[in-house]
Formats: structure tokens, C-alpha cells, sequence
């Protein structure tokens, strides 16, 4: 029996890198190996994203009016784009400043201070005592020892992170009030993968029924940002109110349901699943269940996590996952940590870098990208997600990768043929550039080539660049991997002089600078994903090329036709390229449109018509479980 066949028919969000809709991220990852006139095009893309110049009818315009042509724009700023992007040093905050409080005990007795009446407690302690002074302040005497906060600061001992390119607030871009920034970022990246496909939303939505669109994503921490559980937990504490937004705006469900209500306006179905940091390739293997099994048509898939704060700062640093300033230092033997290269992956390392980013990808099933003429960009057959067992430790890695990484090699064979796999596939590794992963992850790649006869396993780690987004830390691998597959490039792990010498090295190919693969080809790209608690997740990804020939097989008798649709879909993409590399992200928030009447719904024992959706929902028919159904007795 075939299935549909998930297809990648457009991708978008940011992180650390730009935007991922027309490669611009992947552009900047492997800037010193692109043409000059690609490394230009990337600059002044990364120029209007990061705030520096505008894009005007006559050219560009700096913050001082001044009109720039493209190459002055390039010359003027090109270190400026380079040093804001990828990672470097935290700038969200000042990570040697965190506002905090210290707490003290005060043993003297008869302690007195004054202070505003209004600012007097409601509920007064116990041994404190009153006296009313001129001008509406008060005296207070404390009787007793007492333990009071005092306001002061902290620095962070891990200053690195993977940030948005520097001066490129998502809030800027639409009507963001109250929004936690995650959510903010959630509708960025969304509408960024929607407007990447040519094809408008409208057009896409009238050929489905509205039950056969979902929306899969989530975050993995939540929000944590003060309009979210930052806010709420934090509020008492520091002497302030929780708001009523502040919990439903905090839930790791949030991303789907901004994306339903805001972006698509769906009605069909939605769905969160969180994995720790494996979780983008958990709401990608729902959205492929649901594609292969004909139960869903169209899918938005991805998660956005906005975690680059001093509390989670701490809390990793804790657990001794981040890579400290001090840590760096002795790595390198130097006074001053390298926070450009923090991550490290399979070389000599001591730690993640923490980063923000949004991830997401438009899935159709084979025919209706074919029917809408879409541009295909990769495809996902195959998701394996597999737990570790019985742990030691809930943060240890576990056997759970062996079996989901070498299923997913087995399923790419039974795809794709042997011969394929063995000399046409690179491996994205999870990287997270502790020096667990080096050797664990290393170790699992080995003994999965060994087991496949694969030799020169071309491996790359996007973490190296953009640092580990969490949730969304296989999205960032995935679009680096669409990337590859355009321009016959594997990004190197050049934040590393070396491979470190506990890392399994013979059956892989650690690339320390960026590999052309022009002349080989490859078609077959495995993302890998491991996350705490034994959340492990590998993803099976065919290239573009791959796909087409597929296709031509299936749809012989129309290709064709698709191909010349496909012409007007590649135009509208490009169009919107051309804006969003000038800033102009055009982002979808639907908030303040006229609600579906509910008393226009028109309900039957066939199914349901929605006002405003060209197509009415059908009720599945059959019972799957006739055999174990109970005769009615005869009358």
C-alpha cells in the first residue's frame, strides 16, 4: 500500500544566523565559502534585518539619511552584520549586572528607618512599630533581628549565547503588546515559512477541507519571559502583581494556538507535543503521521523557544551543561574567553551555548503539492523516536539514539537504495558541545556506520554557529540541511581547531571547514536529536533532487503540468525574498478580524460547513472495530 509522501513545501523563522526563508541563515553560516556577489546579497539582507539601513525606492538609507548603493551598504557594514550575528557575547542583558537580591539578617534590635506611609505593607510585621512624621512618611522601629532582601547584582558565569542578530526585535515588526517574546517569535517564523511558499494561504486552505489543515509546535520551557511565567513567578517577589495574561501567555501550547488564531485562522487540527530538546522533530514526526496516513493534507510545523535569560542561564550553569567564561579560558589558555567559538562541538569543549530561535516548516502530501504546482524543497518520510531505559541519571544519555538513529538509516535504504545511503548522505549531529556528546554521539554514528558499511560519513553540528535553541535545536538543524541541499555545501564545524582525541573518528567525517559536495551529491540528510529525560529523535530528510525523481515516477502522466505550475510559485517566492531581504517581513497577525459566527455553522449527520471555508468537513464513516460490534436483535 502507498502512502503520501510528506513534503517540505516552504520553510522560515530566525535565529542567530537571519532568517531562514530563502537561505539567508544558511548564506551566513557559510559566508566565506559563497561567490562575492552571494556574500554582498547576504550582507545587505542581514543590514535591514538588523535595523542598520532601510530600503528605499532610491536605494538605501542609514540612520542618518545618507543614500547608500548596495556596495556602499556592504563596504560600510559588513563587520558590523558579521560581528552581530552567529554567537558572541550575550547582549540581550548585561550578564555581568543581574539584577537580584542578596538576603541579610539584621540581629540588632531597635532598628529604625523611615519610609512613605503609602508604602507601608498591608499586612505589617509583628515587632514593628509606627510613628507618624511630617510630610505623609513614617517612622518604623523593628524590635526583633529580622532578614530582609537587599537589591544588588550577580554576573553570569556563561556570557555566550546564540541571540537574534543584533538590533532585530521581533516586536517591531507587528502589534506585539503583552506578548512574551517567544510568542512574539512564534509569529514571526510562522509567517515567515507561510509567505516562503508562493502560494497564498487562501488558495492553499479552499483545496482541503478545514480539518485536514494542523498545526503542530510548541516551546519547550514555555515563556519565560516577564509577560509570561518570568513575570508571574517573580511578581510577589519583587513587589509587584500578576496579570491576567501572564499564565494562559505562558503555556508551551501557545505557539499552535498563536499560530491557529493569528496566522492561518484554522479550525482543523492542532496539536503540542514537547520532547526537551528533541522536541521540533517530535511535532514533526506528529505532522508526518498524520500526513502519511491521509488524516491530514497540509501541515505548519515547528516550535519557537525564547529562553536567553539569566534564570535559565543559571539553572543550565548549575548543572555544570553550559561552557563558563573560566572554562573557555583554560580550554584556550588566554585571560579572555572566545565567546565567537563557545561551541564546540566534538572538539576539546566544556559546555553548551544557550540560544533563541524559531523554526518552521509548511508539509504538504504529494498530491495536493502537485495539484498547487508548490516548490519542494526536501521531504520527511520516515521520524524515529525512541527512550533510553533504565537511567542512572535523567540527564545521562542513554541506548535510545542507537535505536532511533539506526532505524532511521534502515527505513532511508528501504527508500532510497543502499548505495544512496552509503555515499549520498551526511549526518546533522545533535552537537551539543559537552564532552559527553563528543564521545556518546560520536560512538552512536560509528557503530550505526559499521553496522551499514558506511565509510567517510560526512557529519556537521549547526549548534557551532547558532548555539542550542532547545526545542527548536532540530529546526535549526533541519533548515541547515535544506540549505546543504541547494548549495551543494556542508557547513564545517569551524569553531574547532581539531576533533578532540576521545572522539570516534573511523568510519566519520568530521568537516572542519565547509565541504563542497557538489560532485557528490547528496540526497539523504539524517538530523539527530537528544534531549534530557531520554528524549531521543532521528529524522530521515530526502533532497529536493531525490524527491523530483520520485515524483516524476508517481505523477508521470502530469509532471509536466506541475513543473509548469510550479514557474509562478517560484516568482511569488522570490518576490517576497526580495521584500523580507529588505526588512519587510510582512508578518501575518490576524487579531482584530471578524470572528466565525457560530450560529452560521451548519451541522448535519454528514458533517460540518464553517462560514468562510470553501470546503465542509466530512465525518469519517465505517467502524474500524466491526468485528467486535454486537448484532442488534431483531425486532
Amino acid at each position: 500500500m502507498s502512502h503520501s509522501l510528506p513534503l517540505i513545501v516552504g520553510f522560515g523563522g530566525y535565529n542567530a544566523a537571519g532568517r531562514s526563508s530563502s537561505h539567508q541563515a544558511f548564506r551566513r553560516m557559510v559566508f566565506e565559502s559563497l561567490p562575492a556577489a552571494e556574500q554582498q546579497e547576504t550582507v545587505v539582507g542581514l543590514a535591514c534585518l538588523m535595523g542598520l539601513v532601510r530600503k528605499q525606492a532610491q536605494g538605501y538609507t542609514d540612520h542618518d539619511g545618507t543614500v547608500l548603493s548596495v556596495e556602499q551598504v556592504d563596504a560600510n557594514f559588513r563587520a558590523q552584520v558579521l560581528d552581530g550575528t552567529l554567537i558572541r557575547k550575550l547582549g540581550l542583558f548585561d550578564p555581568s549586572a543581574v539584577a537580584g537580591h542578596k538576603k541579610i539578617n539584621i540581629g540588632a534590635e531597635g532598628l529604625v528607618f523611615s519610609m512613605t506611609k503609602r508604602d507601608l505593607p498591608t499586612n505589617l510585621p509583628e515587632d514593628w512599630q509606627i510613628r507618624d512624621l511630617e510630610d505623609g512618611t513614617v517612622e518604623v522601629t523593628a524590635s526583633q533581628a529580622g532578614e530582609y532582601l537587599v537589591k544588588t547584582h550577580h554576573e553570569l558565569i556563561a556570557k555566550a549565547a546564540g541571540e537574534l542578530p543584533t538590533g532585530f526585535n521581533p516586536a517591531d515588526h507587528y502589534s506585539a503588546r503583552f506578548h512574551p517574546r517567544g510568542l512574539q517569535m512564534a509569529l514571526l517564523g510562522s509567517s515567515d515559512a507561510v509567505h516562503s511558499l508562493g502560494i497564498p494561504w487562501d488558495k492553499v486552505s479552499d483545496h482541503v477541507r478545514p480539518d485536514q489543515v494542523g498545526v503542530y509546535s510548541s516551546s519547550a520551557l514555555g515563556q519565560m519571559t516577564e509577560e509570561g511565567f518570568a513575570g508571574l513567578f517573580q511578581a510577589r517577589l519583587k513587589g509587584n502583581r500578576t496579570t491576567a495574561k501572564q499564565v494562559p501567555m505562558a503555556l508551551n501550547s501557545m505557539p499552535a494556538d498563536f499560530i491557529n488564531a493569528y496566522v492561518l485562522g484554522s479550525v482543523g487540527h492542532t496539536e503540542a507535543v514537547t520532547g526537551a530538546c528533541a522536541t521540533f522533530l517530535y511535532v514533526l514526526q506528529a505532522a508526518v503521521r498524520d500526513i502519511r496516513s491521509g488524516r491530514r493534507r497540509v501541515a505548519v510545523v515547528g516550535n519557537a523557544e525564547s529562553t536567553v535569560i539569566a534564570e535559565v542561564s543559571e539553572g543550565f550553569s548549575n548543572m555544570s551543561a553550559l561552557g563558563s567564561d573560566e572554562n573557555l579560558c583554560k580550554l584556550d589558555g588566554t585571560d579572555k574567553p572566545d565567546w565567537r567559538r563557545a561551541s564546540r562541538p566534538f572538539g576539546q569543549n566544556c559546555g553548551f551555548t544557550l540560544a533563541e530561535a524559531t523554526q518552521y516548516v509548511v508539509l504538504m502530501d504529494d498530491a495536493l503539492a502537485i495539484e498547487l504546482g508548490a516548490d519542494i524543497h526536501g521531504a520527511v518520510p520516515e521520524i524515529f523516536i525512541n527512550a533510553d531505559g533504565v537511567k542512572k541519571s535523567i540527564s545521562a544519555p542513554g541506548i535510545g539514539n542507537y535505536i532511533s538513529f539506526s532505524k532511521a538509516v534502515s527505513a532511508a535504504i528501504e527508500v532510497v537504495g543502499k548505495d544512496c545511503v552509503q555515499n549520498h548522505s551526511f549526518v546533522h549531529a545533535h552537537g551539543s558541545s559537552t564532552p559527553a556528546n563528543r564521545t556518546t554521539e560520536s560512538e552512536l554514528i560509528d557503530r550505526v556506520a559499521t553496522a551499514f558499511d558506511i565509510y567517510d560519513w560526512p557529519v556537521t553540528a549547526a549548534k557551532s554557529y547558532v548555539g542550542h535553541s532547545l526545542s527548536v535545536a532540530s529546526g535549526d538543524q533541519l533548515v541547515s540541511a535544506l540549505g546543504t541541499f541547494k548549495y551543494n555545501m556542508i557547513p564545517g564545524i569551524k569553531t574547532v581547531s581539531e576533533i578532540a582525541s576521545d572522539v570516534y573518528q573511523e568510519r566519520a567525517r568530521f568537516a572542519l571547514t565547509d565541504m563542497d559536495v557538489s560532485e557528490q551529491k547528496m540526497d539523504v540528510a539524517f538530523i539527530n536529536s537528544k534531549g534530557f529525560g531520554g528524549n531521543n529523535a532521528t529524522a530521515v530528510v530526502l533532497s529536493p533532487n531525490k524527491v523530483e525523481s520520485m515524483l516524476a515516477l508517481r505523477y508521470a502522466d502530469r509532471f509536466d503540468d506541475y513543473l509548469t505550475r510550479r514557474e509562478e510559485t517560484r516568482i511569488n517566492s522570490a518576490a517576497y525574498a526580495e521584500r523580507a531581504d529588505a526588512g519587510q517581513l510582512d508578518v501575518i497577525y490576524r487579531f482584530g478580524e471578524p470572528l466565525i459566527d457560530e450560529g452560521g455553522l451548519s451541522i448535519s449527520a454528514e458533517g460540518v460547513s464553517v462560514p468562510g471555508f470553501a470546503q465542509q468537513i466530512i465525518f469519517e464513516k465505517g467502524n474500524p472495530w466491526q468485528d467486535m460490534r454486537e448484532t442488534a436483535p431483531a425486532d
